[in-house]
């Protein structure tokens, strides 16, 4: 079998792009922390409303018993249920994100905060808010014909202008 040695040539320059690319990837996650993410929990997306973590009464901002700040949300196509919260500027919180039905993304404009909200899984992101205002959540994933309507609200407001809710345990259930 005789291989021209102008197509030896390409497939040796093809060849070494792609251990250039590897390179660039394994520098990334040795030296800038740049990971696929690890926290991978699974969820059933068709008995969400049913599980005791996400269920309708435990959405939105929750305060466990050692003072941890979670915001529970779910992604729906064409909605982000709650609608609106409010939370504390310069404050930790974790946020979990799933999805009842298809593939959505979160994206809160002038924050780091996007991820993809893919259903059967959780989403959880740890961040703050630097000052107070007015950030709107969009989904930044295609979840059909209503998509441009898919929005939330986060206020974000002083911390000693911030009142927690109910304590919580870390399952999601009121004490």
């Amino acid at each position: 079998m005789h291989i021209d040695p102008l197509e030896k040539k390409w497939a040796q320059i093809v060849l070494a792009i792609c251990a250039f690319f590897i390179v660039i990837i394994m520098s990334d996650a040795l030296f800038h922390s740049v990971n696929a993410p690890s926290n991978v929990e699974t969820i059933n997306s068709a008995t969400l409303h049913l599980s005791e973590e996400f269920a309708e009464d435990n959405l939105g901002v929750q305060v466990d018993e050692n003072g941890d700040i979670f915001i529970r949300m779910v992604a729906g196509r064409y909605s982000f249920f709650p609608k609106k919260i409010t939370v504390p500027a310069e404050t930790k919180l974790t946020f979990r994100w799933v999805s009842i039905d298809v593939l959505h993304g979160v994206h809160i404009p002038m924050t780091n905060m996007s991820t993809m909200i893919v259903p059967g899984f959780v989403a959880e992101i740890e961040t703050s808010f630097p000052k107070p205002g007015g950030y709107p959540v969009l989904c930044n994933e295609y979840c059909g014909l209503g998509h441009d309507h898919m929005w939330s609200k986060i206020d974000v407001v002083e911390k000693d202008q911030w009142q927690a809710p109910q304590i919580t345990s870390k399952g999601g259930d009121k004490k």
